[in-house]
């Protein structure tokens, strides 16, 4: 069967119109009921019920409280710049609909008699619109907390820009190792590419850094600090309520699915079945089927961000970031540069199992390498540390520049002054003599 997607761009108006309704209609549906989902899955977790009562096993709560936010009083703050106020979540909210439109459902279906693909369009760079749609998202978040006029939404927006360019630099890697194999940035001919052995099992480690560096995308926990409410109250949407605080929410949800789509498409096959279904059945990757297998995947990815919800604390925000840059980075990309190393020796013709003894020696050697250089380099931090433990705890200045700063692992925080609190004596016992060095006036 031919998977590689053709004939796109022929469709008659009306389909296209169609599939742009059903797109639309999937985000919110599927927003809704991963809101249902998270709050089951967390209570489960917890020992709670979760929503039961708004309709059958609480299916319709998200449906409840969209409209409860849509009808509540919009209050717009009076140091706002109210035109960028008002913008913000639109911006944030439809570039998370638009990445759908290169992201493929299924193969080629009949819809009222018309042969299409259950895929809106397709582009010879289709993953790069994708991430270039998704750093447009992030102005949404930036300017809502620019425009609310107050500190901590600022501070939440500058973080969220701050995290975008630290895990997008990583995800784009991951990419690249996709690219390689499959020889398209074309998101319907990689699901093609991937008929039968998946990207994550052929690229472990890019799959890895990918579903890290989504969840940071994504401002989930325990990458949440641009909402941390912490320390900045809720972050960049603290400012909002009423419809406009619902679009940042439908936001973060359809972003949910978007990146948990590009990983099913990249990394999982796309829309194909897996192999035990493919081994005995052969109409698995055919007709409507191929939608309910994405469908399925998409929502094992979406469980994983929940999962990690209900069980892992929010990082401190120089270890997030020290993730993306002195982790994720450097790791990209050297498995990037192996992936290039072995796809550049199999196009000269050489053996597979040559390639995987000679990747395997370079990567021994690196790791000898590195552990002889460590045994011969003086370990100038724990010299450091010494030092310091033996000068005894260092004090330091609190207000030094100016502004209150937190004391640094070593040192100590000089002692507060405490004033004699006097306590009062009982009823009928004879008064207290006051210290020498004390007049009665003092006390």
């Amino acid at each position: 069967m031919q998977l590689a997607a053709v004939g796109f761009g022929t469709d008659v108006w009306w389909l296209i119109l169609l599939k742009a309704v059903l797109i639309f209609a999937f985000c919110v549906v599927m927003t809704l009921f991963a809101i249902w989902w998270e709050r089951k899955v967390v209570a489960w977790m917890q020992m709670r019920i979760g929503p039961k009562y708004t309709g059958p096993q609480g299916l319709l709560q998200s449906l409840a409280d969209g409209v409860k936010l849509a009808l509540k009083e919009d209050i717009t703050v009076k140091g706002a710049d109210k035109a960028v106020y008002i913008i913000a979540p639109i911006v944030a909210m439809v570039p998370a609909f638009m990445a759908f439109a290169v992201i493929p459902f299924g193969p080629e279906v009949s819809i009222f008699g018309h042969r299409t693909h259950l895929q809106l369009t397709d582009l010879p760079v289709a993953v790069l619109y994708i991430l270039a749609v998704a750093s447009v998202g992030i102005y949404g978040i930036v300017l809502a907390g620019w425009s609310s006029g107050s500190t901590y939404p600022l501070l939440g927006g500058l973080r969220s820009s701050a995290q975008m360019i630290s895990y997008e630099i990583a995800m784009g890697l991951s990419f690249a190792a996709v690219f390689l194999y499959s020889g398209s940035m074309s998101t319907s001919e990689i699901v093609a590419a991937q008929q039968d052995t998946w990207y994550a099992v052929l690229l472990p480690v890019s799959f890895i850094i990918y579903v890290v560096a989504m969840i940071g995308e994504t401002n989930r926990a325990p990458f949440d600090l641009p909402e941390a409410e912490g320390e900045l109250v809720g972050g960049f949407h603290t400012e909002y309520s009423s419809l406009k605080f619902a679009l940042f929410f439908l936001a973060e949800y359809v972003n949910m699915v978007v990146v948990s789509s590009l990983a099913t498409t990249l990394f999982l096959g796309g829309y194909l079945a897996p192999w035990p279904i493919t081994a005995v059945w052969d109409g698995a990757n055919s007709g409507w089927w191929p939608f309910l297998w994405y469908f399925l995947k998409v929502q094992a990815f979406i469980f994983v961000f929940i999962w990690l919800r209900g069980t892992l604390p929010r990082f401190r925000y120089d270890q997030f970031m020290k993730i993306g840059w002195k982790v994720l980075i450097p790791l990209s990309l050297v498995w990037l540069m192996l992936v290039a190393t072995v796809r550049a020796l199999k196009n000269e013709g050489y053996e597979q199992s040559r390639i995987v003894l000679w990747v395997a020696g370079g990567v021994v050697a690196l790791l000898l390498l590195s552990i002889l250089w460590d045994a011969v380099t003086p370990n100038k931090d724990a010299d450091e540390e010494a030092a310091a433990k033996a000068a005894g705890p260092e004090t330091f200045d609190p207000m030094a520049g100016g502004f209150p700063v937190p004391p640094m692992p070593g040192q100590q925080l000089p002692p507060v002054p405490r004033r004699n609190v006097r306590r009062p004596e009982p009823v009928g016992a004879p008064a207290a003599e006051l210290p020498a060095d004390r007049t009665e006036g003092e006390a």
